[in-house]
């Protein structure tokens, strides 16, 4: 069983940060049901010494993994002491310019924050309206209303039907900017987080850590895709996700027109390089929803799109390639290194699994070009089924949050 495992370590000063990586080779992808504990025990072994009074991990394991994900967390737990642990599985995982898909292997960051200064909470499975927020609030809000948290480290379960509702709960009833994202696998969903002292395996809701208002943090979205045409409103809808008419023409022959005659001549093959786009009422930065387009109605003129949408909703349509991404990232890594002015000393990167090998190719070059604007930085994260920026779920995007 061969394994290869890496450090990075964060600056030595208040709020530290290392991270630790682990996998076997890709021959050994099927190795036996101890699998899990070699890749743990060689994350810790590059983890070496911990950070002083390290008291918050976090932890990603590929979904080959995810029925040891609660045997990977009680090791890990024992193993350095540390008390609160969250994270999930993903369909890869991520360090610090290295992806990991398709075999067993692991990605930790651990923290040594002043006491305090974060708070785990298990998994919120309905939304305030429904009363999910009741024994939230009852177990949290004394610590929220002190600490007034500026930050959200989310994992939400895709199967509940309220997800977004809760994300949007979650993130007005702290005031904290969340990011995060859905696990991804084609075996069981868990997450690891619990309430105050606990750190459990869990699923069904979102769960994750909040960070006090003591924690400086800076975070970019990468939408990887590019707008085409002039933005849109739906006029007529002719059931639930169709569009009928836009801005009172049929919407097939709106997107013909803006796809181009080449295209529009066999839109077969718009199927993953097409997409709708949902502007963001009062963002400031022209961020918008991406989302399928998931069928169309050649007779009636009719567009299927993987969102609920009503009449008078703004609607545009965008491309989404190797090029568009790479461009649209590299942006969004320059003006983070702008607003962060230094080296941050930690990292969480959350990327939609449509990306990664998908769109950059097999070579971790999304994570290179993080790794080439910071540098040997502290990251974790995964590839997600869903990506949570601010209070919203967003589809084929990139969040990159820089603790500072």
């Amino acid at each position: 069983m061969t394994l290869l495992s890496s450090l990075h370590s964060g600056a030595q000063r208040a709020g530290r940060y290392k991270a630790a990586h682990a996998a076997l080779e890709e021959s050994d992808g099927a190795a036996g049901g101890q699998s899990w504990a070699a890749v743990a025990k060689a994350c810790l072994d590059a983890l070496g010494e911990l950070p002083e009074g390290a008291n918050l991990g976090f932890v990603y394991a590929t979904d080959v993994l995810a029925d040891d994900l609660g045997s990977i967390v009680t090791f890990l737990r024992e193993r350095t002491g540390i008390p609160r642990w969250a994270g999930t599985v993903g369909l890869g995982v991520v360090a610090n310019g290295i992806e990991y898909y398709d075999r067993p292997a692991l990605s930790l960051l651990v923290a040594a924050l002043p006491e305090d200064a974060c708070r785990t909470f298990g998994p919120l499975t309905a939304a305030p309206a429904a009363g999910g927020f009741q024994s939230f609030a009852a177990a949290h809000g004394a610590w929220i209303a002190r600490h007034r948290p500026i930050l959200g480290v989310v994992h939400g379960d895709p199967r509940n039907p309220a997800i977004i509702e809760i994300v949007e709960g979650l993130a007005a009833t702290t005031s904290a900017f969340l990011v995060g994202g859905l696990t991804a696998s084609e075996h069981d969903l868990p997450q690891v987080a619990g309430d105050v002292g606990r750190c459990d395996v869990g699923d069904g809701g979102l769960s994750g850590v909040l960070f006090s208002s003591e924690q400086m943090v800076v975070t970019g979205l990468s939408q990887g895709c590019s707008p085409i045409g002039d933005e849109h409103r739906v006029t007529e809808i002719g059931g639930p996700g169709v569009v009928a008419m836009i801005d009172g023409r049929p919407a097939l022959d709106v997107l013909r027109e803006e796809v181009g005659e080449l295209l529009a001549r066999d839109l077969r093959r718009i199927a993953g390089y097409i997409f709708a786009a949902l502007p963001i009422p009062g963002s400031d930065t022209g961020d918008y929803l991406v989302r399928n387009l998931i069928g169309i109605d050649p007779g009636r003129g009719w567009l299927q799109v993987g969102a609920e949408l009503r009449a008078g909703d703004r609607l545009k349509f965008c491309r989404r390639d190797h090029q568009t991404a790479q461009a649209d990232l590299k942006r969004m890594l320059e003006d983070l290194r702008e607003r962060a002015g230094g080296t941050p000393r930690g990292a969480l990167y959350f990327s939609c699994v449509a990306r990664g090998r998908h769109l950059f190719g097999p070579n971790s070059e999304e994570l290179q070009l993080i790794r080439e604007t910071f540098g040997d930085m502290p990251l974790t994260g995964f590839f997600a089924n869903g990506e949570i920026c601010n209070n919203r779920l967003y589809g084929y995007t990139g969040v990159l949050t820089l603790l500072l």
